[in-house]
């Protein structure tokens, strides 16, 4: 494996279209799929969401997953596949990102459905990422 740090030589068409994948499931993940479970296990309501500041939050969202697609193209690198790119999205999104999740879970008490809502997320989300990383390398 060859992580790969110089930033001019990553697909950065990859990289823009592997963060819209990951905010496009992200609203579906927690909009219709698992919108109203999130936020009665962290005692949201509707009002309360939408006092938000809409343009940080997403533009906070779009940013730090869009740092997460740069990472995963250095580590993908540029000869690759869809399913190398998926692979390694499963290997770090079920492994270290999901594990630390549950970490943080454990210290804090919270139930196992927030969890798995939370922890599948980026788990789902970084093997779509890679797959699309790793086609497009």
């Amino acid at each position: 494996m060859h992580i790969h740090f110089d930033l001019m030589t990553l697909n950065w068409l990859a990289i823009v279209l592997a963060t819209a994948s990951a905010f496009v499931l992200g609203g579906i993940w927690y909009g219709p799929i698992f919108g109203k479970q999130w936020m009665a296990e962290f005692g949201f309501n509707e009002e309360e969401i939408a006092k938000r500041h809409p343009a940080k939050i997403f533009g906070a969202a779009i940013l730090l997953t869009f740092i997460a697609a740069v990472f995963l193209a250095m580590i993908i690198g540029h000869d690759s596949n869809y399913h190398y790119g998926a692979l390694w999205g499963f290997m770090i999104g079920f492994g270290p990102v999901g594990m630390f999740i549950g970490v943080h879970y454990v210290f804090e008490q919270r139930s196992l459905k927030l969890f798995i809502i939370n922890a599948l997320y980026p788990a789902l989300s970084l093997v779509i990422m890679g797959a699309i990383i790793g086609a497009m390398a």
